[in-house]
């Protein structure tokens, strides 16, 4: 899965009309062809917005199936069990410190590295409103799609 825009041959400024030229004035389209992401922008972007998804299933708000497509099925099965732990420790305390456990979570930052080609290990700080915690996360390229195959919340 990649973030690529189509790209669109410029043509000449002179082969456009007024109307056309006046309208991208104004949307602020100009005639430079578009770039494809790099891959390790690319891979940035999907270990955030799965680590904070991840967060999000902890915390309650968000259903772990939204993540089965980008996790392998045996990190997707920790996730999940790890969640229902929490909604029932929930459910059987009534602590306001376990009640704000994985809340407000947000990635602070991600360092990336490549462990081989097609492979790179990734660590994350994210922040919810009672603590800072580490998230260790392994990505793999299979099949043209990046999956997750470790994800190590701390």
């Amino acid at each position: 899965m990649s973030a690529v825009t189509p790209i669109r041959p410029a043509e000449p400024a002179s082969n456009r009309s007024a109307t056309v030229r006046q309208s991208e004035d104004r949307v602020g389209l100009d005639a430079r062809p578009l770039r494809a992401v790099d891959e390790k922008t690319e891979v940035l972007a999907i270990i955030r917005s799965t680590v904070q998804a991840s967060m999000e299933v902890l915390a309650g708000i968000r259903p772990v199936h939204q993540l089965a497509r980008r996790l392998d099925p045996r990190c997707l099965a920790t996730l999940q069990h790890r969640a229902s732990l929490i909604r029932r420790e929930l459910a059987r305390s009534s602590s306001p410190a376990l009640a704000k456990l994985h809340k407000n979570s947000m990635v602070r930052s991600v360092r990336l590295c490549e462990a081989a080609p097609g492979i790179y290990e990734a660590s994350a700080v994210v922040v919810d409103d009672l603590r800072a915690r580490a998230v260790a996360v392994r990505l793999e390229r299979s099949k043209e799609v990046w999956r997750v195959t470790e994800l190590v919340i701390g």
